[in-house]
C-alpha cells in the first residue's frame, strides 16, 4: 500500500521536556546578559588605595621627574596585579565568569581609556619634556575614571559614581599647581578606592 506523502513529512513531536530545558536555557542566557557585573572588587580596591597611598608618600620624597614617575609606574603595576586577582577571585566565589555577559562588556569598556592613558604617557616620556610630566597626575585621574564610568555602566550604581569623583580630581589636578600632584593622586587612587572599595565590600559580597 502507499504511503500517504503528507504523512511522510510530519515530523516527530518534540517531547515536552526538551521544550522545557530549551526555554529555561534562554531565560538564563537572557538574565545572565542583562545583570550587573558585580565582581568589582571592594576589598582589592582598599588595597589598592593603600598601596597608592604609599607610593604617593614615596614620590613626593623623589629628587628627580623620572625617580617620580618610575614610582608610580611601579605602583601602576603593584595595583593591576592586586585589582585582577581579587576580582577573578571575587567572581569565583560569585560563580561567575569575568570574560562573559556583563563582565565581558565590563572590560571592553574599561580598556580603551585605560590603553589611550598609557600611550599618552609613553608619548610624554619620549618627548625628553620633563616638565610636560606635570600634568600626568590629572591626566591618569581623568582617564581611569573615564575607565570607571563606563566599565561602571555593566556594574552597580555606586561604581560610575566613583569614576565621576575621580574625573573630578582629575579636572582639579590639572587646574592646580604641579607640585600638588601627589596629593590629588592620593586623594584618588589612595582614599577614593578605600572609601569605595568600602562601600562596594560590605554592600556587593567583598
Amino acid at each position: 500500500m502507499a504511503m500517504d506523502p503528507l504523512r511522510a513529512k510530519v515530523s516527530e513531536p518534540i517531547p515536552i521536556d526538551a521544550r522545557a530545558a530549551e526555554h529555561l536555557r534562554y531565560i538564563r542566557e537572557t538574565m545572565q546578559s542583562s545583570a550587573e557585573f558585580t565582581a568589582v572588587p571592594g576589598w582589592g580596591g582598599m588595597a589598592m588605595g593603600v598601596t597608592a597611598i604609599v607610593a604617593a608618600v614615596a614620590a613626593s620624597r623623589q629628587s628627580s621627574p623620572r625617580a617620580w614617575l618610575f614610582v608610580w609606574l611601579i605602583e601602576a603595576f603593584v595595583a593591576i596585579a592586586i585589582g585582577a586577582s581579587t576580582a577573578v577571585t571575587k567572581a569565583h566565589f560569585a560563580n561567575s565568569k569575568l570574560l562573559s555577559g556583563p563582565g565581558r562588556r565590563f572590560v571592553l569598556s574599561f580598556a580603551p581609556p585605560i590603553g589611550v592613558g598609557a600611550l599618552l604617557t609613553i608619548a610624554l616620556i619620549r618627548s625628553g619634556n620633563t616638565s610636560l610630566l606635570a600634568i600626568l597626575p590629572g591626566m591618569w585621574l581623568l582617564l581611569y575614571g573615564t575607565a570607571i564610568v563606563t566599565g561602571g555602566a555593566f556594574s552597580v550604581r555606586v561604581v560610575p559614581v566613583m569614576g565621576i569623583c575621580l574625573m573630578g580630581l582629575g579636572a582639579l589636578a590639572l587646574a592646580a599647581p604641579a607640585n600638588w600632584g601627589d596629593l590629588f593622586l592620593a586623594a584618588g587612587f589612595g582614599a577614593t578606592h578605600i572609601l569605595f572599595g568600602l562601600w562596594i565590600a560590605l554592600r556587593y559580597g567583598g
